[in-house]
């Protein structure tokens, strides 16, 4: 099915560059970022970690995260085998989003606020209905009380700035994590932060700044994404009803069509690497110890890649996307946000007849390089 062509697509504003270029100069924070945007060129420097490095702690986020965290995120801000060893560490937690255990709870979850949302006569999608499901689910994913969650709704959307204060900047995190693993060294459990406290690292035991690292990227990395997927995929179904249509005749498309939507609605539109010597990045000179920019978003449009990609084709098969990464550093959440989407569609097939937009603030990212609609601010719908 394809719906959604347009001829000027606010997910990609990287299409000219792109195809005659290949490579686009954004500026961000002082640097004159080359950014990579072709399919190819993308997944061949999320391979090569030695000219692209991740070792560079707060600089792989663009921008960078120097004013919002003390520590290093692991395993994403190391390169092999470093970045190996540390992801077997999490690995298996991140891994329960497959057992049956946390795939019922996240069912029950979903089809639970979808069932409560129907009987309002509007709900706002953004911060109380997707903010409630990504904070509840990653309670289940963590083996935490689902208490839990409450703390970090209130924490609103973005984890490193505060809903009520945006000048306190990760400070709020920092603090929780620091007492939720204090907690879990005097009274350790089956938990996420009882299991760091007793991990080990090349036959020690893991510091605290490892610790914080690592849990620190477990609630920044898949926070906003998440948010923006879902409130996204409503908003689409507002606009195309007979995508929900589609769906229903036969719900096995829609381990499809939640591929289509992480490609169309790519949530993070670059992640950073550093060239530890001075490189030619596709005709552009990076000196030593500067950034270069992949381009995620832009590489999901490459038109020598994926045939008319401006349409939402709910039926796209291949679909090699790249929304989770590519290379040693593949998403270690994919599972997990897998799981959300496709229960979401599940529920909204079984449940929802129409969905209609009444209040919509698309969520805007405005960079020197680009302008790129990325989900939304704020969007209300009634839902029948």
């Amino acid at each position: 099915m394809t719906t959604g062509s347009t001829s000027s697509n606010p997910h990609d504003p990287f299409k000219e560059a792109r195809n005659t270029r290949g490579v686009a100069r954004c500026p961000f924070q002082g640097e004159a970022l080359p950014m990579i945007l072709r399919h190819a060129d993308v997944r061949a420097a999320a391979r090569d970690w030695e000219t692209y490095s991740s070792d560079a702690p707060f600089r792989v986020p663009i921008p960078s995260e120097e004013e919002f965290r003390t520590m290093r995120q692991l395993p994403i801000e190391t390169n092999p085998p470093e970045h190996t060893e540390y992801r077997s560490i999490v690995e298996p937690f991140f891994q329960r989003s497959k057992s049956p255990e946390v795939v019922s709870q996240v069912e029950a979850l979903i089809t639970g606020r979808l069932r409560d949302a129907l009987t309002c006569e509007s709900i706002e999608i953004v911060n109380g209905f997707a903010l409630p499901i990504q904070s509840h689910a990653l309670t289940y994913l963590l083996n935490v009380p689902e208490s839990e969650a409450d703390t970090w709704i209130d924490w609103g959307i973005h984890v490193f700035k505060s809903k009520d204060d945006p000048s306190d900047c990760g400070n709020r995190l920092e603090d929780y994590l620091a007492q939720q693993f204090d907690l879990a060294e005097a009274n350790p459990g089956a938990d996420f932060f009882s299991a760091l406290t007793q991990a080990q690292y090349r036959g020690r035991n893991l510091t605290r700044e490892e610790m914080m690292g690592f849990a620190n990227l477990a609630f920044a990395g898949g926070r906003d994404t998440i948010i923006h997927s879902i409130s996204s995929i409503i908003a689409y179904f507002s606009e195309h009803p007979e995508a929900l249509d589609y769906l229903r005749e036969n719900p096995k498309r829609i381990v499809l069509a939640s591929e289509e939507f992480f490609r169309v609605f790519m949530p993070l539109t670059q992640i950073g690497r550093v060239c530890p010597v001075a490189t030619d990045v596709h005709g552009i000179p990076v000196p030593a110890n500067g950034r270069v920019s992949l381009g995620w978003a832009s590489a999901n449009f490459d038109e020598t890649v994926f045939e008319a990609p401006e349409e939402i084709r709910l039926n796209r098969k291949p679909n090699p996307h790249i929304s989770f990464g590519f290379g040693p550093h593949l998403c270690l959440g994919a599972p997990h946000a897998r799981l959300i989407v496709r229960t979401l569609l599940q529920a909204l097939v079984d449940q929802v007849a129409r969905v209609t937009v009444t209040v919509a603030e698309p969520h805007v990212e405005k960079e020197a390089g680009y302008t790129r609609t990325n989900g939304y601010d704020s969007l209300v719908v009634s839902l029948e």
